[in-house]
């Protein structure tokens, strides 16, 4: 019996878009994204069914209205090759969306139930899969209510007078921490669902990194480095991927955004103030903003904690995270705190002010965005 799931308009669009490039994607480069198809397999195998299941044949197919199929009868995955050209994230949940479909054939032996039925649903839910299999989920086009007051309040951060515009962001601030203390019913509305931030990288570099402790401890997502495969570069590579509420994931990226092309433009500022030339502290110049922009999120979370506003975490949200990673682990890494450039962007980030993100949507209302090319 075969399962299929056919993909949305916007990510059956955003997909055949890419087929053009597909002359750019020889044979070497589809064997070896074969290879690490195999491998996020196994991987998904391991931490997700416990090694439940066997692996079947897992081929490539010209498929672009169809994303993923289980053809049981053949114990064959097939992919759309159309996902080799989009984010390395759409292929994976495709596959983990026809690895729910094999677990109900062959372990619960339930394959004479609807190919979307109840069990494969709770499968699904259990472990953090997206029961439609249309890729990594997009930003929709309206924004929540919350959002439209943050960006608000953002605005006044526009402030030339440097004490308004930190009360704004203060304000801002406050308003977040209110609209979760109460998940249960502030964000009873909204789905729970996942998002990756920026280009997948080679190495995951120290400002990075810090500003994913940034997101993780103060915007309300939780947030984990994965790897991902690099079909046309024949590399893997990290990216950012952060967990959470829609309205927080909508927050979480816009600072995201906000925080690196901020830090660019400080550092810019700082190479012409100082005379530098070259770009050797470039790294330590960005992380010491973010960790200056760090250490003032605590202080203003401190006061806030003082006054009675003490986030005690989201367990839903808290629950759809473990169950998309269940074994995860720390890992350690080395700082520039203490160098020349580290302590100038220290200072510079405990300045920084996070302000309106700059566009708006179609109806007018304020959306949070870095401008177009930005």
């Amino acid at each position: 019996m075969e399962r299929a799931q056919r993909t949305s308009d916007s990510a059956r669009n955003d997909l055949g878009s890419a087929v053009g490039r597909r002359s750019r994607l020889g044979i070497e480069l589809e064997a070896a994204a074969l290879r690490a198809t195999i491998k996020e397999y196994d991987d998904a195998n391991w931490s997700l069914f416990a090694d439940e299941l066997h692996r079947p044949e897992i081929e490539f197919g010209a498929g672009e209205t169809q994303l993923g199929a289980w053809l049981a009868q053949r114990r064959t995955i097939v992919l759309s090759r159309s996902l080799l050209f989009g984010p390395w994230g759409s292929l994976t949940e495709v596959l983990k969306h026809e690895m729910a479909h094999q677990y109900v054939d062959e372990v619960l032996g339930a394959g004479h139930e609807p190919p979307h039925g109840k069990r494969f649903q709770s499968i699904c839910a259990a472990r953090g899969i997206d029961a439609r299999a249309a890729g990594v989920p997009r930003q929709g086009t309206k924004e929540h209510p919350a959002l439209e007051r943050v960006a608000k309040l953002l605005a006044l951060a526009e402030s030339p007078n440097e004490h308004e515009a930190q009360a704004a962001m203060r304000a801002a601030q406050r308003l977040l921490l209110r609209h979760n203390l109460d998940a249960d019913s502030a964000l009873r509305d909204q789905g729970i669902a996942f998002r990756h931030l920026g280009t997948p990288t080679g190495r995951v570099r120290e400002p990075a990194r810090i500003v994913a402790t940034i997101l993780t401890n103060h915007f309300f997502v939780h947030a984990i480095w994965i790897t991902v495969w690099r079909p046309l570069e024949g590399k893997s590579g990290r990216v950012l991927e952060i967990c959470g509420r829609e309205s927080n994931l909508q927050i979480a990226e816009y600072v995201h955004d906000f925080l690196h092309h901020t830090a660019a433009e400080l550092w810019a500022t700082y190479k012409r103030q100082q005379g530098i030339q070259r770009d050797r502290d470039r790294l330590a110049y960005l992380a010491g903003v973010m960790t200056g922009f760090m250490r003032r999120l605590g202080e203003e979370r401190h006061e806030q904690t003082q006054a009675g506003l003490i986030y005690k975490g989201d367990a839903p949200a808290n629950r759809y995270f473990r169950s998309r990673y269940p074994r995860t682990g720390a890992v350690r890494y080395q700082s520039s705190a203490g160098s020349k450039a580290h302590q100038a962007g220290h200072s510079a980030g405990r300045k920084l002010v996070l302000r309106k993100g700059i566009s708006q949507s179609n109806d007018g209302t304020p959306r949070l965005g870095l401008p177009r090319g930005e």
